[in-house]
């Protein structure tokens, strides 16, 4: 299988800034990252989820700027969901600066932020991940003329720590840390979870505890950020309506 992907990417009602100089970041991944390990499927080299991917990535950004308390929101004049950033904590990431900014200016729907910054972020993750060795990338040519990219799990073993640390959360009910119940509840509200059936059982508890998840009960290791939770809570709740709304 090869990595190309439908060009399905709706016209952003707005322009967002583009994502840049941001593939060899040395930082720690960020959750972005491991949501798009998560999905990625050793079995074909393809990335499940690909219709609604980039409101997913884009969701997951927000997610990380709101765990690191970069972003808040509010209710804007017409009585919608805003969100906007916290004017004296910008990121070191570059990534996540590139969605800090867009809203640093100007608060804006959390609706807005997705459409427009989600669609650049794709490939400076998968960049990434590559430099980081947990996915590589070859090249191979079909009939001996036509060239392209396929995608294979890299040897790092972080799509397993991370997808077990995510089974441990649904399955076994592990109290999370407010990180792995943001990746749980995006990987859940991704609607890719039945293609991970092998891994994390598709089964009426563990989506039960998923739906828990997206509404922020996330046990009392996060009850110190009962903010955040609530704000992320929100971010990927607008993930979920955002992903439901789109042609699979």
């Amino acid at each position: 299988m090869t990595t190309e992907h439908p060009d399905d990417a709706r016209p952003a009602p707005v322009t967002a800034p583009q994502t840049t100089d941001s593939a060899s970041f040395p930082g720690e991944p960020t959750l972005a990252e491991d949501l798009l390990l998560l999905l990625f499927q050793p079995g074909s080299g393809t990335i499940a989820g690909e219709g609604t991917l980039y409101y997913v990535l884009a969701g997951a950004v927000l997610a990380d700027l709101s765990l690191g308390e970069h972003v808040q929101t509010s209710t804007g004049r017409t009585g919608s969901l805003v969100v906007g950033a916290v004017g004296d904590r910008p990121p070191a990431d570059p990534l996540l600066r590139t969605s800090w900014e867009y809203v640093a200016g100007k608060a804006r729907g959390v609706q807005t932020v997705l459409a427009a910054t989600g669609p650049s972020l794709r490939q400076p993750l998968l960049d990434r991940l590559v430099d980081r060795g947990d996915l590589h990338r070859r090249t191979r040519k079909a009939l001996g003329l036509f060239t392209s990219s396929v995608l294979e799990e890299g040897d790092s073993g972080r799509r397993a720590r991370v997808l077990g640390e995510v089974r441990a959360v649904l399955v076994d009910r592990v109290e999370p840390t407010p990180r792995t119940a943001a990746l749980a509840a995006l990987l859940y509200g991704s609607g890719t979870m039945p293609q991970l059936d092998r891994d994390i059982p598709w089964t009426s508890p563990v989506i039960a505890r998923a739906e828990e998840l997206t509404e922020g009960s996330w046990g009392a290791e996060a009850s110190a950020k009962a903010v955040t939770r609530t704000v992320t809570a929100v971010i990927v709740n607008s993930v979920v309506a955002a992903a439901a709304a789109l042609p699979r």
